[in-house]
C-alpha cells in the first residue's frame, strides 16, 4: 500500500481511546470538586449577605424575620438550585437566629453538608470537614 493511504491501526485507535479514558477518569472528579466548592462559595455569599440584612433588621426594627420572605431576600436561581435555605429564631434574652442551607441534588456530595451561621457570626457545617469556610 502506498504511503499516502496508510491510516491508522487498530492498536493506535486503542491506545488512544485509554489514554483519553485514562485522562478523563481523573480530571472528571476533579472537575465536579471544583463545580460543588463553586456553589458552596456562592451560597455562602448569599448567606453572608442575608445575615447582614437581619442584623440591619434587628435595628431598625428590634426584631429578625422569621424567613427569608420577610426578610425580603431570595437566593439566587442558580444558588436556589443547589441549597435550601432556612431561618430559625431563637427565644430569648438577646433574641437571636440561625440560618441554615441544606445541599441538594448533586450538591448533596460536597464534604460540608449542611452550611450554618447564626446572630453572632459563628459559623458551622455539619460535617467534620476543615476548610469549608
Amino acid at each position: 500500500m502506498p504511503p499516502s493511504f496508510r491510516g491508522f491501526t487498530l492498536i493506535e485507535v486503542m491506545i488512544v481511546v485509554a489514554v483519553v479514558a485514562l485522562l478523563s477518569a481523573i480530571a472528571y472528579p476533579s472537575y465536579q470538586e471544583h463545580v460543588r466548592r463553586s456553589n458552596r462559595s456562592a451560597a455562602q455569599a448569599f448567606m453572608l449577605d442575608a445575615a447582614a440584612r437581619q442584623q440591619q433588621r434587628l435595628i431598625d426594627l428590634r426584631s429578625y424575620a422569621p424567613d427569608l420572605a420577610t426578610l425580603r431576600v431570595a437566593p439566587p436561581a442558580d444558588v436556589a438550585q443547589h441549597y435550601d435555605f432556612a431561618i430559625a429564631l431563637v427565644a430569648g434574652p438577646p433574641p437571636g437566629f440561625s440560618l441554615t442551607a441544606t445541599p441538594k441534588s448533586a450538591q448533596a456530595r460536597d464534604k460540608c453538608g449542611t452550611l450554618g451561621i447564626d446572630n453572632t457570626g459563628s459559623k458551622s457545617v455539619s460535617t467534620a470537614a476543615t476548610g469549608c469556610w
